[in-house]
């Protein structure tokens, strides 16, 4: 057994198909089905069900190679230990963000990043949180920007920032004379919300829970555009969080934008990383930069 074979396993359980984990390999289809077939032969188990249309995995197969994961990442780790001690900012940094935050932070935080760490390089990864939370426990990521609570005992979050929440409503509703809001003024109001699995929709539900606002039915969005425009079209009213409305990303004059007197209802934003992370040290320092560079952006 060496770690290419593991290696291979692992490509295998994420795509599912001989051909694309081949690719993702870089090796032809038959060097990786004949890697595995002797991996199998070594630990003289099945470790792949093979039907006509798709690529299944074993029950042991499953939970070899998540024992795999495991034993790469810790390879990465011991790899990164050795780069890092001779350059502690060189290298990569595979970091993930969640839909609704990454297009409206990164604009404003990448170029600082790249001029504090100019021998770093960035990967990054889009995707909703239980991906990226997934993601990083079995060390295919380094780190995430990601919106607390999290439960997990194995996880460290360094808080960033908090995002206030803004109330976007068509130039014709009730409310878009006013100047500021209190959350009694969502008492029953129905907002347009994201779809399942975004955290923002769960965020939003908390604001609406206390508010005594509820849920506008028959629609749910995919993206923060999308609700964006069905604001503009007079459809309803949501909620946006204020990277969402600030420049460079332009406004639509059919909408208003409406902030919360005292305490808005915010998002908290952290970074976070495995507890058992070689780069804790480094994504620290990151952790600092990212604050300082929100810091310029976002109200105090």
């Amino acid at each position: 057994m060496n770690l290419r074979d593991l290696r291979y396993l692992v490509a295998l359980a994420e795509h599912k198909h001989f051909g694309r984990a081949a690719d993702a390999s870089f090796v032809s289809q038959p060097t990786l089905s004949t890697q595995i077939k002797k991996l199998e032969d070594e630990l003289d188990v099945a470790l792949v069900e093979r039907t006509p249309r798709k690529i299944l995995l074993t029950e042991v197969g499953r939970e070899i190679a998540t024992r795999a994961r495991h034993v790469l990442d810790e390879v990465e780790q011991i790899k990164a230990i050795a780069r890092r001690t001779k350059d502690p900012e060189s290298g990569s940094l595979r970091l993930g963000i969640f839909p609704t935050l990454g297009p409206y932070l990164l604009p404003h935080v990448v170029p600082g990043l790249r001029e504090r760490f100019p021998r770093l390089e960035l990967l990054l990864t889009e995707e909703k949180t239980e991906v990226l939370l997934q993601r990083l426990r079995e060390g295919r990521l380094d780190a995430a920007l990601l919106a607390l609570p999290l439960h997990d005992d194995q996880l460290h979050a360094e808080v960033l920032f908090d995002e206030p929440f803004l109330l976007a409503v068509p130039t014709q509703h009730r409310l878009a004379r006013r100047k500021t809001l209190s959350m009694d003024d969502l008492e029953s109001e129905s907002l347009l919300l994201l779809e399942d699995g975004h955290c923002l929709r769960d965020q939003a539900l908390d604001v609406c829970q206390l508010a005594g606002a509820s849920e506008r039915d028959g629609f749910r969005a995919t993206s923060l555009e999308t609700l964006r425009q069905m604001v503009a079209a007079n459809v309803g009213i949501t909620l946006l969080p204020l990277l969402a409305v600030r420049p460079p990303v332009v406004q639509s004059e059919a909408i208003q934008l409406l902030s919360f007197r005292g305490s808005a209802p915010s998002r908290r934003i952290a970074l976070v990383w495995r507890k058992s992370s070689a780069m804790k040290n480094f994504l620290g320092a990151v952790a600092a930069e990212l604050k300082r560079l929100a810091g310029q952006v976002l109200p105090r």
